[in-house]
């Protein structure tokens, strides 16, 4: 096995370590994910994978093919569980920019085009997500968001080709994620200062 196959399965476990609990933590309800969010990054992802495969990410865009199948049965949780009933016009405007990015995939012949629109897509579909945890930031887990910032991380070193089509999903989706958890950081201390204050 080599040190990139390794590095992989150490992603892919991480994957798994994040997604069972943040799956338990939606069916409890203390979690609320946004549905339009996990829509995007769920097809984004699956599409990346397919793009990386075809660029010679091997082993490396495996986590990325896992995460994606999970993704959208996240999505479907959120669906059905009813995360955010509160979908704004904003929400919609993200959905609709996300979403009409995803087809042109299909149009470029070439995958570095195709992986730079898909990850503009998923950093589109942060909005939603982003615009719900300020307002309502311990609805969302911190811990998970930060697993996947290392995980991310991790599975861009797993990559057997270095190339901006095999690395730019990866990084800026670790980079979406650890501002994320620092945005939900700072609204936390914020709300907490709120209430002490009222108090």
């Amino acid at each position: 096995m080599s040190v990139r196959e390794v590095l992989s399965a150490i992603a892919i476990v991480l994957t798994f370590a994040g997604y069972v609990p943040y799956v338990r933590s939606i069916h409890a309800g203390k979690t609320k994910p946004h549905v339009f969010s996990w829509i995007i990054w769920g097809a984004a992802t699956l599409i990346v994978f397919v793009a990386q495969l075809a660029s010679g990410g091997g082993a490396g865009a495996w986590p990325i093919g896992v995460s994606g199948a999970i993704t959208l049965y996240v999505a479907v949780l959120a669906y059905v569980k009813r995360g955010d009933s509160a979908i704004t016009r904003l929400d919609w405007m993200f959905l609709m920019a996300a979403l009409s990015a995803l087809p042109l995939w299909y149009v470029t012949a070439n995958p570095l085009w195709a992986v730079i629109l898909l990850t503009t897509a998923d950093t589109i579909g942060f909005g939603p997500t982003f615009r719900k945890a300020y307002d309502a930031p311990y609805e969302e887990d911190v811990v998970f968001y930060g697993m996947f910032t290392v995980r991310n991380v991790i599975s861009a070193a797993a990559l057997e080709e270095y190339s901006v089509t095999t690395l730019l999903f990866p990084l800026v989706v670790a980079a979406s994620c650890a501002a994320f958890v620092v945005m939900i950081l700072i609204r936390r201390q914020q709300v907490a200062d709120a209430s002490g204050e009222r108090g």
